[in-house]
């Protein structure tokens, strides 16, 4: 294992009125959100920079299996898929929580503003491991995150393989404001014309995305790195299979792969106890009367979300966000599964 570094990035709290416009907004943060690297990234204003440090100097093996995504890109879907492909279809395995009996979540302590999680966290406020994970389980590990992978040593794509997943910006926004709506942790009370400004201006936890899933897409040519999109998944869901599969050394015959296939079909996935967390709603962390953990998982949903005037002035920054990159979005799909 490489020795720790120093992290590069400095933590630089937002301006006052902005940061007291985001404590009214989104209730589960009272104290605003802090930028922390080059482009700007979020994170909760309670976010230590020890932690940080934390994450950055995370431990690595060559063993580890890294899923990282922006928040909202069929992050759990992809979690059931490379766990299972990565263990051998091993269903039986398959019957426990995804997290943290099988997958660790470092950054979660970055999601969260600690003065504010009494409120809806029932366990112990000082002790992250039950949501987290262990990082010093014995490996193969298999690690979820949001940050964007410049928030990671450079050794991650040296050590450990890494599949990104991402999403077209439009659905993305969509689902994380029915995602801000159903945590308390979140808790946002705004419309989604609000909610569309915080999006496009970066000022929620994890964001912005866009910057995030270039800087991704520049770092696809590595061996390391298995780059996905959703709307691929939605299209043709086999095929990313196969596509993992094989970037994880695995070999499956087609009725192995048609059976992954119907275990991850939306109908079936919100119905395993397993990866839907409906015991958030028993848990008290997420409102019961709102929506579903697991929602809808279509491409195009944004359709029923955005005006015509919000569609306009979304393509106009998504365009601007673009230039000088040939990274480029599905927004919908003719057939999808």
């Amino acid at each position: 294992m490489s020795k720790s570094q120093q992290l590069p990035f400095k933590m630089i709290p937002l301006p006052d009125d902005i940061q007291k416009r985001i404590a009214s907004d989104f209730r589960g943060f009272p104290n605003g959100l802090v930028s922390c690297n080059h482009w700007g990234y979020k994170v909760s204003a309670t976010t230590t920079e020890q932690e940080l440090d934390g994450i950055f100097n995370y431990p690595l093996d060559p063993r580890d299996v890294w899923l990282v995504t922006p928040p909202k890109c069929g992050t759990t879907w992809s979690q059931e898929m490379v766990w299972l492909i990565a263990n051998d279809l091993d269903y039986e395995g398959a019957k426990s929580p995804l997290m943290p009996d099988r997958w660790n979540f470092p950054d979660f302590v970055t999601v969260i503003d600690k003065d504010d999680m009494p409120r809806w966290f029932r366990g112990p406020t000082d002790d992250f491991s039950a949501l987290t994970g262990d990082p010093h389980r014995p490996a193969p590990r298999y690690v979820k995150c949001h940050l964007p992978l410049s928030m990671y040593r450079p050794q991650l794509l040296e050590t450990c393989r890494v599949v990104y997943v991402a999403r077209n910006p439009k659905d993305l926004c969509v689902s994380l404001y029915h995602h801000s709506r159903f945590f308390y942790c979140y808790d946002f009370e705004g419309d989604f014309e609000l909610f569309l400004q915080y999006f496009m201006d970066g000022n929620i936890t994890d964001l912005p995305c866009v910057e995030h899933m270039i800087e991704a897409w520049n770092l696809r040519p590595h061996p390391n790195l298995c780059f996905l999109f959703y709307e691929d998944m939605k299209r043709d869901l086999k095929s990313q299979i196969r596509k993992v599969a094989k970037f994880l050394g695995k070999d499956f015959s087609e009725e192995q792969v048609t059976k992954l296939a119907e275990h991850l079909h939306i109908d079936n996935f919100k119905k395993n106890p397993y990866v839907n967390r409906e015991n958030l709603k028993q848990d008290g962390v997420a409102y019961t009367d709102r929506t579903d953990f697991i929602r809808k998982g279509k491409t195009g949903d944004w359709k029923g979300a955005f005006t015509a005037e919000m569609n306009d002035k979304f393509d106009r920054w998504l365009e601007d966000k673009l230039k000088g990159t040939d990274l480029r979005f599905t927004m919908e799909l003719d057939t999808q599964d």
